[in-house]
């Protein structure tokens, strides 16, 4: 359960990325051209320097064109690809790329003034990075660069430009407008959103959404999701590709439909619900039987099913010798005894070391059939999404809906994210929840093992605070998550996690500020949500050998909320 650990100096990161990114322009005016060079990789590496060998151009994923740059981080290089880029002095230029794959950085050296970068973190799909630079009085070049992070999966990096006057190096040719996009289409809805994909248009560094003729969002990718919309309600939708060089013309338009209830997956649970982790190993922690979770735990996570070899498809394995010789027939036992006292069970899937990987069709069936086949063998209520590695939105969305289709309307789906899962809607992980928001249960960030994130008020906060829990579970709220789908995950002692515990007082003062608007610290949410689900932690075990005071103090105060 306990994320992995960010590298030293990603804190640093966000702070310096979060400042760059405050002095973004406008358009590139009509007379700026692209001054860098080969920024599609359309010519291999060529007026690129890739550190240790690390780049190379491959002809999948690409964003436009036919290549795009692979560079991957190895060792203690991160896999920097720089171009020296001829500029004008007292010049403003915009750089911008898309980016895809693992952590991602863009930047600019040596403009004279203050050199700027901004980065993401993973990315399932085409992002774009953009920030702006001014040069000084005697510059003349630049070094612009991409790279990933030390341990980090490889990124790609595609559609590279440095926009502005033109320094005479001879870049490459300035944008035109781009074509009207194609394939949109309802990817997903719930009482009071559509979700809308479309296929990405070559040259386009963004795309406006329109609701019957009125622009709504603009975004950097190729999916969106349009919220505050009234249930049982049909809405027409449209969208344009825009670069520097202007706006496309408008899409055929689609019509979604939203749904008549809102979202929520599950029955029988309490309104306000705490979730508690169950370790099916002995790390030191107080070992448990099922019969001997706390009582104040309304859904209990059994962690981990295991990965097999087929792709996506997972087992579990009771580990007895571990549980000092817990059977399975008194597990299954236990499992039923909670269900009869009200309680939920469920199997998570994943972990700090999980290794299960949902990226097709396929694997989405195999992984659908086996969680199915788990509940029917031990009783589990549902399913866990605790995927620390990644997701790709696409398929898990598939293979929650196929579980869901076989498991009807009582299914349990929760999610437990990393902090840098859920900072925007475009994340993956977000996009999953989103998607299957009619069958959704809870989502419980993990608010432990992070580095500082933006709040919904664009200001950066530290884990340990009221602020960092109130300020990003204010993400979730305003992203399209109904209240009673977002929970605090925090671990239940110092044990738990490597570093973000704070006292169980801290948590229920974040939870009364979200549903109360008391006990706020110097963030406030801009209304209550009294309808907040609750909390999580890791673990019901780990609480166990803290004299259970995690779920004695915040498990009665969930339940108290009212």
């Amino acid at each position: 359960m306990p994320a992995r650990r960010w590298a030293v100096g990603l804190a640093t990161a966000v702070t310096a990325s979060v400042l760059s990114l405050t002095g973004l322009a406008g358009q590139a005016q009509a007379a700026d051209v692209n001054n860098a060079k080969n920024g599609g990789y359309e010519s291999g590496l060529s007026s690129w320097t890739c550190s240790a060998g690390s780049g190379t151009t491959v002809s999948s994923p690409v964003h436009g064109g036919s290549a795009a740059l692979k560079a991957t981080p190895a060792g203690q290089d991160n896999a920097q690809c720089t171009q020296s880029v001829k500029v004008k002095p007292n010049s403003t230029y915009t750089l911008s790329a898309w980016v895809q794959g693992g952590y991602s950085y863009l930047g600019v050296t040596g403009t004279g003034t203050t050199d700027v970068s901004t980065w993401t973190p993973d990315s399932a799909s085409w992002k774009q990075l953009s920030t702006t630079f001014t040069t000084g009085a005697s510059t003349s070049s630049v070094t612009v660069y991409t790279h990933g992070w030390y341990g980090q999966a490889a990124y790609y990096a595609d559609d590279l430009s440095v926009l502005g006057p033109d320094g005479g190096g001879s870049g490459d040719p300035a944008p035109t407008v781009p074509a009207t996009p194609a394939g949109l289409a309802v990817s997903a809805t719930t009482s009071s959103s559509v979700s809308l994909t479309w296929n990405t248009v070559s040259g386009a560094t963004g795309y406006n959404v329109y609701r019957s003729g009125t622009k709504v969002t603009a975004v950097t990718g190729t999916s969106a999701t349009v919220t505050g919309l009234t249930a049982s309600t049909s809405y027409s939708f449209q969208v344009t590709a825009t670069n520097s060089a202007g706006e496309s013309a408008k899409s055929t338009a689609v019509t979604g439909t939203t749904s008549a209830t809102s979202g929520g997956g599950g029955t029988g649970l309490p309104k306000h619900a705490v979730t508690g982790y169950w370790q099916n190993f002995n790390n030191g922690a107080t070992v448990q039987k099922i019969s001997a979770v706390q009582s104040q735990y309304d859904i209990i996570a059994v962690a981990f099913a295991d990965a097999t070899g087929t792709p996506g498809a997972v087992t579990f394995n009771l580990d007895s010798a571990g549980l000092g010789g817990y059977t399975v027939d008194q597990f299954k036992a236990d499992i039923r005894a909670k269900q009869a006292a009200g309680k939920k069970v469920v199997i998570s899937i994943g972990g700090q070391n999980g290794t299960v990987s949902i990226n097709d069709s396929t694997s989405a069936a195999n992984f659908a059939n086996s969680v199915y086949s788990l509940m029917q063998t031990y009783g589990f209520d549902g399913v866990d999404i605790d995927l620390e590695n990644g997701l790709n939105a696409t398929y898990m969305t598939q293979a929650l809906r196929s579980l869901s289709s076989k498991a009807g309307s009582s299914l349990i789906i929760t999610m437990a994210p990393q902090t840098i899962d859920m900072q925007s809607t475009s994340n993956s992980y977000f996009q999953t929840a989103l998607n299957i928001k009619d069958i959704l249960t809870v989502v419980n960030m993990q608010y432990y093992n992070s580095g500082s994130m933006l709040g919904c008020d664009g200001k950066v906060y530290s884990q340990g605070s009221v602020d960092f829990l109130t300020a990003l579970a204010c993400i979730q709220l305003q992203g399209g998550l109904a209240p009673s789908q977002v929970g605090l995950g925090l671990p239940a002692s110092t044990s738990g996690a490597g570093s973000g515990y704070v006292s169980p007082t801290v948590v229920s003062n974040a939870l009364d500020c979200l549903a109360k608007l008391t006990n706020c610290g110097s963030f406030k949410p801009s209304k209550a949500y009294p309808d907040l689900r609750g909390a999580m932690t890791w673990s019901t075990n780990w609480d166990a050998s803290a004299g259970n005071a995690w779920s004695n103090s915040v498990g009665a105060h969930v339940h108290a909320l009212g």
